[in-house]
């Protein structure tokens, strides 16, 4: 029984003491795994276990600015000073995706994923089906790059399975990756992969009326510090500083709004379009990150062909590009041509030409060309059929998948999936699939038409040094000729796969041309000028037509994300970057409220409730120090206001004089835990740090008065009844150490990873009752 008393887990048992080569950051737990991901100052991402064990560090080779889990903690999302949106696979930290979804630095991230059960409009569980492995083998995988170090084309290595499963949209729930930057952007992605929505909250307006005329307000110079999506995804709170400025409706006036408009602010998005057509757009963006993935195959497999066909052709034209040199220095004015066609005919052969066949080249010369540029070919030929084919075959029939639904309108035209368009895109899916046919009939040509050059050539050098040449390949002099005369000095495999400066028209005779025209008639593709492009053009013509038809869901999508309310929350003496900004912690989060449920089981809405806590600074009011405020019920109050009364509440909490709050996180049943800091004389290291966990829920709530005036700081309504933090009476932990951000909390598994100024990490499990952490993972 002691031995039972003795192993069971205590409150603010401490785990780990460890130190840090580098201080800290960013921290955050995974969701479903004991695992810690932290960035360090000189923007390290480090994995650790819960018993400290590193699994990996990767440096992205930029400033990270923000970190988030995916919700079944399988994938990390980074964002970068550069606007830079990175994913990396949690098991071996290699890049999975990197997207350009920003052009400033992203302060933060929030993923979110529906816990709800996908139903249709029966309410009946429904489960999406990827009907393309009923007719086509696995997606083919992008071809390894000559000198490509893993990762450089934004995509795990091709050698790593993992990539297919974390890609794979069909194995997720439906969950959106939102990301905030620094110049008040805010972007929208579905499975953090397919974009689907931005917005700018300088953009935004928010009504009200003074004194009669016509108002609107809106703010200017903000950065965005804090996003959280709801669990039901229908509404997104938002904290951002910014000056709040008032614009005259009628005159187009701008002015300050109050007496101090920079300040923190929090604003209240409706994102019910995510909850209202979430069926709809995971089956479209199922289907358009899948068509993403494949593209990039097409796009590497090109690369890696144009590469690989260039090096050949180079080593072709620098031996006999010397063929030339030799016909000048010996006075003749005639080309390479003229002469091996003289060659050819039984003329007596020239003087540069036998140097250049006997001495220069040689018969060990044209074997080793003949191996390098044919084996190119055949290397062309491969990724052709195992890369490049099935990826345009696959993307066309997921294509033809979105043409069906986009013809339902009903249901799929509300998320902007515009069937001319999609069927546009269609088209030029099957307009590539034909190029690629074509390419490898010219493809095949040529090579046939090289071999046989260089039997030829074989030939002559043996007659040329009086050796045998019995055993030699046959030839074609015909095929010589038209090489001499078509492909010597041309080279229509490059013309097929590279972009050129000048606008690049493929002959096609008249009775083609009629015979497409003729085929239009039948229906099905509209496109007659498409034989007369290359396929590298063609290839770009599709991505424009897939950016045209993924582009509208996005914009149909960003206009529906609305602004619902504004509630601001303290003034700032100054326009504070988002560097000084982060000086100021804030915490946002949902629980469970059975008693602002809706009636409908399947709504969704409103069965949460949010919390939103942070530390106001003792600058932004003379009469309040040392506090912190938790506000709760904002995102309902938009419909209460509406219904002519406030649901939206709040509480100061003012932290003992001789403690100083460094950091807070909201914890799982409407619990916050603070990190304090207690005041000395002496220097900043030699303090001792404290811990604390307390119900936020039985805290003493005021009411909030809401007005049409949104420019006035209400939380100076609530400084009469402020409730003062009783450390002794409280759940509390004395850390040894002076104690830094950031604080990182895991509500899944109930511990605490605490950072000290000397380096140190310290790992605390927060309840007694809290199931054992298990420390493999």
């Amino acid at each position: 029984m002691e031995m039972d008393e003795a192993c069971r887990v205590l409150p603010f048992q401490l785990q780990f003491d460890k130190p840090l080569a580098s201080q800290v950051k960013i921290a955050e737990w995974n969701p479903e795994k004991d695992l810690l991901a932290m960035v360090s100052d000189d923007s390290k991402i480090l994995l650790h276990r819960f018993n400290w064990q590193r699994l990996w560090t990767i440096t992205p080779g930029k400033c990270v600015t923000s970190l988030c889990w995916r919700p079944d903690g399988k994938a990390i999302a980074v964002g970068l000073d550069d606007g830079t949106l990175s994913l990396y696979d949690v098991e071996n930290g290699k890049l999975l995706r990197s997207l350009k979804s920003h052009c400033a630095a992203i302060i933060c991230l929030n993923w979110e994923e529906d816990s709800h059960l996908i139903t249709d409009d029966h309410y009946h569980t429904s489960k999406y089906e990827d009907r393309t492995s009923r007719f086509f083998p696995p997606a083919p995988k992008i071809p390894r790059m000559p000198g490509l170090v893993s990762g450089d084309n934004g995509f795990m290595d091709d050698g790593d399975d993992s990539f297919e499963e974390l890609s794979n949209s069909s194995h997720q729930r439906f969950n959106v990756l939102c990301s905030g930057d620094k110049d008040g952007n805010i972007c929208f992605s579905i499975f953090g992969i397919f974009p689907i929505g931005k917005t700018n909250i300088h953009n935004l307006t928010f009504p009200t009326s003074s004194d009669g005329a016509k108002s609107s307000k809106r703010l200017l110079n903000a950065c965005i510090h804090k996003v959280a999506l709801s669990k039901d995804l229908c509404r997104l709170i938002v904290m951002c500083s910014g000056d709040l400025v008032e614009v005259v409706d009628d005159l187009g006036v701008i002015h300050m709004a109050g007496h101090n408009a920079n300040g923190l602010h929090c604003l209240a998005l409706n994102t019910a379009i995510f909850w209202n057509r979430k069926n709809e757009l995971h089956q479209v963006a199922q289907q358009a990150s899948n068509i993403e993935d494949l593209t990039e195959v097409v796009r590497a497999s090109l690369s890696v062909m144009s590469r690989q066909w260039s090096d050949a052709m180079h080593t072709f034209k620098e031996k006999f590009n010397s063929l030339s040199t030799l016909i000048t220095d010996h006075g003749l004015d005639s080309s390479p041509q003229e002469e091996f066609l003289g060659l050819l005919g039984g003329a007596r052969t020239s003087p540069p030409v036998h140097q250049f066949l006997v001495s220069t080249l040689g018969e060990v010369g044209v074997k080793r060309i003949s191996k390098v540029l044919c084996g190119a070919g055949k290397e062309l030929q491969r990724i052709v059929l195992e890369h490049l084919q099935p990826a345009v075959e696959v993307i066309g029939f997921r294509m033809g998948e979105l043409r069906g639904l986009s013809r339902w309108r009903a249901r799929y035209h509300g998320i902007g999936l515009d069937e001319p368009l999609i069927s546009n895109a269609t088209e030029k899916a099957g307009m590539l699939l034909v190029q690629v046919e074509r390419f490898m009939r010219v493809l095949s040509s040529v090579l046939q038409q090289y071999s046989n050059f260089f039997n030829w050539l074989l030939k002559c050098i043996k007659l040329l040094m009086s050796e045998p040449s019995d055993q030699l390949l046959p030839y074609n002099s015909e095929l010589v000729i038209i090489f001499l005369k078509f492909l010597y000095e041309q080279d229509p495999v490059k013309q097929l796969l590279e972009i050129s400066e000048t606008d690049y028209d493929v002959e096609i005779d008249l009775e083609t041309a009629e015979r497409i025209k003729e085929l239009v008639q039948f229906g099905g593709f509209s496109d007659t000028e498409y034989l007369r492009r290359t396929l590298a053009k063609e290839f770009q013509q599709l991505e424009l037509s897939f950016k045209e038809a993924f582009q509208m869901p996005f914009t149909t999508i960003s206009r529906k994300i609305l602004c619902e309310d504004l509630l601001p929350l303290f003034p700032l003496p100054s326009l504070p970057n988002a560097s000084s900004m982060t000086r100021i912690s804030t915490s946002i989060s949902y629980y469970e409220d059975s008693s602002r449920a809706s009636s409908s089981h399947y709504t969704g809405q409103h069965q949460v409730i949010d919390y939103i806590s942070f530390q106001v600074p003792d600058e932004s009011f003379s009469d309040i120090e040392k506090c912190i405020c938790i506000v709760r019920g904002f995102m309902h109050d938009a419909d209460s206001l509406k219904k002519g009364y406030s649901s939206l509440e709040a509480v100061l909490l003012r932290v003992p004089v001789d403690y100083q709050c460094i950091d807070l996180s909201l914890y799982k049943d409407s619990q916050i835990v603070l990190l304090l800091n207690k005041a000395t004389n002496t220097s900043e290291s030699a303090g001792d740090g404290c811990m604390i966990i307390l119900q936020a829920s039985d805290l003493p709530y005021v009411s909030i008065s809401r007005s049409a005036y949104i420019d006035v700081w209400r939380l100076q309504e609530l400084k009469d009844s402020a409730a003062c933090l009783h450390i002794g009476d409280e759940k509390t932990r004395t850390i040894p150490h002076c104690v830094i951000a950031p604080l990182a909390v895991s509500a899944s598994r109930g511990v605490a990873c605490v950072f000290a100024a000397r380096k140190r990490a310290l790992v605390y499990i927060l309840e007694e009752d809290e199931d054992e952490v298990s420390d493999a993972e």
